[in-house]
């Protein structure tokens, strides 16, 4: 048997476009709640959210966006980003959401990439565990002089608006920033023109680009996939369906609207059945996200492994009374693999015993596995589902992607179906080393056939269960033997004094590579001080609290009696945090390059005391 298989063709792909769908939710669910805004203190029901993007697509249209228009947006989650969303769907303009975080040589790199012509932005930009930054010197930068009434920027020619939302409650003086247009002067409207659908000046087509994501980064400079309305509208119905999401339910979104598992498995999963999407705050706060659940009575939490790791420690040391979540029963889990004692805590201390696993990337829209409520309990600790509907995978060999590997047998995963982008925007190379078209025959005609290469290494069962078993570039070869990261991780994240872990392969002059791992300790534990030259640097081993206290050796011991010896890490790293995208995801790559920089500066203080000595 080969590891190969097809999802159900059930339920039947949606084959409207967003708005189409999105006017039918309104016209049933008019009155029920569409997006909670905690920190806002704002509530819009489906209705509000319709007649405001009404609004806002005629202002941006006065402005001259137009269909095809690539419009960067770079805000929080809050609910102009919400209503932005839907006005940018209704006009057939491109949604390109940026990391309100990134520099401005980041957004003059994306701008300029995309020759994007609008951009809309906040006065501050909120920032996870930081206090907010301004952006008038961002502007400034990108735009030049703004206090004529009129600008061109000299670093993207293509900028002909910046759209400027006040979230500073006063604290950004705007007076100087005459060349912006406020985001307020677009969403004022009279009662008429609220009333009044949007019709956009061309007709939009289900296979058109909507939405522009760059990718997360993890392992290399971000890249723009071209996502449409059938791959986002699609992939949010689907994953919706499997939480059995409905009216009823409330959904508390902390990930961030600018990346996919905000965007379609948060809000359009959730505007897809009439359910109310929950923004704790414009940035991760995990206390916010906890009150919020409490406070609205949440039925459903998202995040990524590390999101939750920060919730349930404000549980463990009191921060957050423990009240208010027996209304929990789903969720969503992804961005990166989750550890099987997380998984437990979470069953038992948030009451998220429905969980769902989402596995998937940014150019499949993003989620091309998930499993499902229904699932056996070791099926979603140790898988990430099967494959959602419409959706084809296999498992090919690594040294040759034509060769479908048998069930059992760990591969790369590729994966075919609508979900699977259009390709990178104006990037031919790039788009050709991750995906390829074949020609099948389907009803006596040849159709292409789109495959998505992951860059996952994963297994398959008879089942159709998928394993992610790590990045492919994450595998460490040890004197010719593979390590696989996340088994080792596995392990120390049952350690009870470990908060977080991430292992990455570090140069090794006897076996090539060798494991290290970058260890988190939870907040109370003292961190013992180890010096034993170049194989243990010790790095960031400050006091922690007064506490239990933890070693290096006890980190490799507590591998050793659980794995082979050649899963022990070498080298221990204490650290505090990590380097992290913006989705909440582990920056191997930096980690690693982190690793390099700290052994070269041991060797250096080794050799400085031999010549001492």
């Amino acid at each position: 048997m080969l590891s190969s298989n097809s999802c159900p063709l059930q339920p039947p792909l949606l084959t409207h476009t967003i708005p189409e769908h999105f006017a039918s939710i309104v016209s049933a669910h008019g009155d029920r709640m569409a997006v909670i805004s905690r920190a806002q203190k704002e509530r819009l029901t489906y209705r509000d959210l319709d007649e405001r993007s009404n609004i806002l697509a005629r202002g941006l249209r006065e402005r001259g966006v137009k269909k095809g228009d690539r419009v960067v947006v770079s805000l929080g989650n809050n609910w102009e980003y919400a209503v932005t969303n839907y006005a940018l769907y209704k006009m057939g303009a491109i949604l390109v959401p940026l990391n309100p975080a990134f520099t401005s040589v980041q957004i003059i790199s994306a701008l300029a990439h995309l020759s994007a012509a609008h951009l809309i932005i906040g006065t501050e930009t909120n920032l996870p565990y930081k206090p907010p930054r301004e952006n008038a010197t961002l502007l400034k930068e990108i735009a030049g002089d703004l206090s004529s009434s009129t600008f061109q920027s000299e670093s993207v020619p293509s900028l002909r608006n910046i759209i400027l939302l006040d979230n500073s409650k006063g604290r950004v003086a705007t007076s100087a920033l005459k060349a912006t247009t406020p985001f307020t002067d677009l969403v004022i409207g009279s009662a008429s023109e609220k009333a009044r659908r949007f019709i956009p000046d061309e007709p939009l087509d289900k296979l058109d680009t909507i939405n522009i994501q760059f990718t997360s980064g993890t392992t290399g400079l971000p890249k723009a996939a071209c996502l449409t309305h059938e791959s986002i509208l699609n992939n949010g119905y689907f994953i919706g369906a499997r939480m059995k999401l409905t009216p009823e339910d409330i959904v508390c979104c902390p990930p961030p609207l600018f990346h996919c598992f905000g965007l379609v498995l948060g809000y359009m999963a959730t505007a897809t059945h009439g359910s109310a999407i929950l923004f704790p705050s414009e940035a991760f706060n995990p206390e916010a996200s906890l009150r919020a659940v409490q406070e609205e009575r949440a039925t459903a939490l998202y995040g990524v492994p590390t999101m939750f790791v920060a919730e349930l420690e404000l549980l463990a040391n009191g921060t957050v009374p423990y009240h208010g979540f027996d209304r929990l029963r789903t969720g969503i889990a992804a961005g990166s693999s989750v550890p099987s004692n997380l998984m437990d805590k979470l069953h038992k201390i948030l009451n998220l015993t429905g969980l769902t696993i989402c596995y998937g990337m940014t150019e499949t829209s993003p989620v091309s596995c998930m499993t499902t409520l229904d699932d056996p309990i070791e099926k979603r600790i140790d898988t990430v589902g099967r494959l959602m509907p419409h959706t084809e995978a296999k498992v090919v060999a690594i040294d040759d992607p034509s060769r479908v590997l048998p069930i059992g047998q760990r591969g790369e995963l590729v994966v075919s179906g609508y979900l699977v982008m259009k390709g990178y925007w104006d990037d031919e190379a790039h788009t050709a080393e991750v995906r390829s078209v074949e020609l099948v025959m389907e009803d006596g005609k040849a159709v292409a056939k789109a495959w998505m290469r992951t860059g996952d290494e994963a297994e398959m069962d008879e089942q159709g269960y998928v394993r992610i078993t790590g990045r492919i570039k994450d595998l460490i070869i040890r004197g010719g033997e593979n390590i696989h990261p996340l088994e080792i991780e596995n392990v120390l994240f049952k350690h009870e004094l470990v908060s977080e872990v991430s292992v990455v392969g570090l140069p090794d002059e006897r076996y090539g590579e060798c494991a290290a791992a970058f260890v988190v300790a939870h907040q109370d534990v003292r961190l013992g001080v180890d010096d034993s030259g170049v194989g243990e640097p010790s790095v960031d081993s400050g006091n922690r609290g007064e506490g239990q206290t933890l070693t290096k050796e006890d980190i490799r011991s507590w591998v050793r009696a659980q794995l082979s010896s050649h899963l022990v890490p070498k080298h221990v790293f204490w650290v505090k945090e990590y380097p992290k995208t913006a989705s909440g995801k582990i920056q191997k790559f930096t980690l690693r390059e982190l690793g390099i920089r700290m052994l070269k500066e041991a060797t250096g203080r080794k050799g400085t005391r031999e010549k001492a000595g």
